[in-house]
């Protein structure tokens, strides 16, 4: 169910016709050279009438040039009756969600009936290697081409478009995914894929793969078969009969280890189970890629989520393709094995209160848009709501959860908000991370939860590579603390804030506030009208409590796949207390480089961050990188004395770590667009060294040392917290692993 976003339909029968060779499959990120060839219809192409050849905004295929016929992605023409064109490209040079345009003007002359344009994308006679093309799958990657026969600048759609299957590479990374919290006895499921270098599932898995568990699991054989093909493989109805920590190692037919799945904490008794969800995506029906059935069947069999809901931009989401999508949710919804909740992705204009995601508990719903502005039938234009005040008013009767998102446009809470309804900030997608977002929460006195999601258009619902587009991350997750996995039970932990966030890796978390004397829980926001509903000892990420201690305890359990580098104790935006599993005397040869922040708000956030570290009576034994997505711009070493990077940074951080010849003999340059600085190795400890920028969103560099090896996976802490006299307690943590990863728990709130 496409939408053609208004291209002209007048006579397409006489508009002409155009194929594409080759048709093989191309793998993801791969050069190729394709040769498009326009014939022209009844028409012909009339003087200074022109074509289109156009592909999706979520696109990150090779940006076309003209002027360099050995570089990448060089792009030709020719007409075969001699006609001139002119050729340009423009990332935003059509309508919405067909942005990115090669424009072919007859410059002199004019084609009738018959006559060819012949478009060689990726033109290799000169030596160019070809069009790189885009780094994520899709079996219909679409060259549309428009017409302008008439030279009226008013451009007719093909009636058939030519297209090429993208597929996934060979594996380079295999991983094994498991639920992170069950108790004893009860079942749970094993995943398991291998994913080419861009992080897209690989159908070029085989063999016999041998299972390691660090404790018994029933039903879990001792090995598993994956036959060429198959994108994914599932174990199901695995149970585990004592209380403890599970994960599973997978080796290959040769013996050595290809990866080990994520923590799961096993339980002889919890009141709550984290379920894994992405609650925000889109599909080729809008903006994204694939269509919405695959992006939930990825959703569900290849990233292995309990959760999603399809977020669509409402001003694309069609009548038509919004009772699609109702009658998919309900076909999609299982209790107990995958929730699909029903919703779409209010787009208001930034200065009407921004991106909103509004998820539905029940199918047939209206949807509220922002605006019609690519949906021609007008037939329920009485519904819109502009503004994001509209938009609460608008749901204040509806069974719904909302929760604000940075997009393109960014949510402004400040200009609207509603906390019957809008539950949750969320802080990580694949656009980058927002932190401010919760500092503007607190400013304005809102009790909010913590989200991350995807917000994917490469059709990764769940695992979302953001490929070598401009976007600075990699999609988010969110875990919900709920008592089953079915939409009352999920929604009731999106309602009380019981969730916590990551930027994609799945975790174990808990924590905790511990009373000396019984606090009051109240049912909802007291804000919006909550009353007690009970009177408890301890509370959980989430609740909202009223209490009369000067000082509470505050436990933290965490357990992750990678090594923990630092927990962030932090009550508001105030960071209490940096707990790391290593001392100063256990520090080593490795310094860790960090760039991070985002230059503001807006679309333009990109922060570059392009530049060299060089070393002085020194030398780099290894380096790696960190949260550097873009394989195109790896982490490179010129000499044993440098490195070289290109990177850009949308709110999250990137970096390196740099092995040290020796641990502190020699100095550090650091050479960048936005810092320059020297420094002494030995001058660089534990405690963070911080170099400003002086503009941008908390836009630095930073520069700390760890130990050679870090082993610690799992930390319980319990801290005695003194309470802000003057105003209201939100405790939660910011969680910062090695490997990059970040976890962040919704605040428990402390009232007087």
């Amino acid at each position: 169910m496409r939408n053609n976003a208004f291209h002209s339909t007048y006579l397409q029968d006489r508009v002409g016709h155009a194929t594409i060779s080759p048709t093989t499959p191309v793998e993801a990120g791969a050069f190729t050279s394709l040769t498009l060839v326009y014939t022209a219809g009844y028409f012909g192409i009339d003087d200074t009438g022109s074509l289109k050849i156009v592909h999706r905004f979520a696109s990150d295929m090779g940006k076309i040039q003209f002027t360099d016929p050995k570089g990448w992605n060089y792009v030709t023409a020719e007409a075969s009756n001699g006609a001139v064109l002119e050729l340009r490209y423009d990332q935003k040079g059509n309508i919405r969600p067909w942005d990115k345009t090669l424009s072919i003007r007859v410059q002199r002359g004019f084609l009738r009936e018959g006559d060819t344009i012949t478009v060689r994308i990726g033109d290799t006679r000169q030596g160019s290697p070809g069009i790189r093309v885009q780094t994520f799958t899709e079996p219909t990657f679409e060259f549309k081409v428009l017409v302008d026969a008439f030279a009226t600048y008013n451009f007719v759609e093909l009636p058939e478009q030519p297209f090429i299957p993208v597929v996934a590479g060979p594996a380079v990374l295999y991983k094994a995914v498991l639920p992170t919290g069950r108790r004893v006895g009860q079942p749970f499921i094993f995943g398991f894929k291998g994913e080419d270098k861009w992080g897209n599932p690989s159908h070029q898995v085989s063999g016999r793969f041998t299972l390691e568990p660090s404790m018994p699991v029933r039903g879990l054989p001792a090995t598993i078969d994956v036959q060429a093909g198959s994108l994914s493989s599932v174990i199901d109805s695995l149970q585990v009969e004592q209380a403890g920590e599970l994960h599973i190692t997978v080796r290959d037919a040769s013996g050595t280890v290809v990866c080990r799945s994520n923590p799961l904490r096993i339980a002889d008794t919890d009141d709550l189970q984290p379920f894994w969800a992405d609650l925000h995506g889109q599909s080729e029906e809008t903006i994204g890629t694939n269509s919405a059935r695959e992006l939930m069947v990825f959703a569900r069999d290849q990233a292995f989520l309990d959760a999603m809901s399809h977020q669509g931009n409402d001003f694309q989401i069609t009548t038509p393709f919004w009772n699609e999508l109702n009658r998919l949710s309900a076909e999609f919804n299982e209790d107990g094995r995958f929730i699909m909740f029903p919703g779409y992705e209010w787009s208001g204009n930034t200065g009407l209160g921004g991106d909103r995601n509004v998820l539905y508990r029940d199918e047939g719903r209206q949807i509220h848009r922002s605006h019609h502005a690519l949906v021609e039938d007008l037939a329920d234009v009485d519904t819109d709501a502009n503004s994001a005040a509209d938009l609460f008013k608008a749901l204040a009767d509806e069974n719904c959860v909302v929760f604000a998102h940075i997009g393109g446009r960014y949510a402004d809470i400040k200009v609207a908000h509603d906390g019957r309804i809008e539950r949750a900030i969320e802080i990580h997608s694949d656009w980058g991370t927002f932190e401010w977002l919760l500092a503007d929460a607190f400013e304005q006195g809102y009790r909010v939860g913590i989200l991350a999601n995807s917000d994917g258009h490469k059709g990764r619902h769940g695992a979302s590579h953001p490929g070598a587009s401009l976007f600075g991350a990699y999609g988010g997750l969110s875990c919900l603390l709920a008592t089953e996995l079915t939409r009352d039970g999920l929604f009731d932990a999106l309602r009380r804030r019981h969730h916590y966030a990551t930027t994609g890796c799945r975790a174990y978390l808990d924590t905790r506030v511990v009373f000396d004397a019984p606090a009051d829980l109240y049912g909802d926001d007291p804000n919006m009208g909550g009353t007690v509903s009970a009177q408890v000892n301890e509370a959980r990420m989430g609740d909202i409590l009223r209490c009369g201690d000067d000082a509470v305890t505050f436990t933290i359990d965490v357990s992750a796949a990678a090594p923990i580098e630092r927990i962030e104790i932090r009550n508001r935006m105030q960071v209490l207390e940096t707990w790391r599993p290593y001392t100063a005397e256990q520090l080593g040869r490795r310094i860790r480089i960090i760039w991070e922040g985002s230059e503001y708000r807006g679309r333009g956030r990109q922060s570059v961050w392009d530049g060299t570290a060089t070393l002085s009576d020194n030398r780099i034994e290894s380096a790696t990188p960190i949260n550097l997505w873009n394989i195109d711009k790896p982490l490179k070493q010129p000499s044993p004395q440098q490195l070289a990077w290109s990177a850009l940074t949308t709110g999250g951080f990137g970096g390196a770590d740099v092995l040290l010849a020796d641990a502190r003999q020699g100095r550090l340059k650091i050479d960048t667009g936005l810092v320059q600085a020297d420094i002494a190795l030995a001058d660089v400890g534990l405690q963070d060294t911080v170099l400003e920028t002086g503009g941008g969103i908390a836009r630095r560099m930073r520069l700390f040392r760890l130990p050679d090896d870090n082993p610690t996976h799992t930390a319980r802490l319990s801290r005695r917290i003194s309470r802000d006299r003057a105003g209201e307690d939100a405790l939660y943590v910011c969680i910062t692993l090695a490997d990059g990863h970040r976890i962040w728990s919704s605040p428990t709130y402390l009232m007087r």
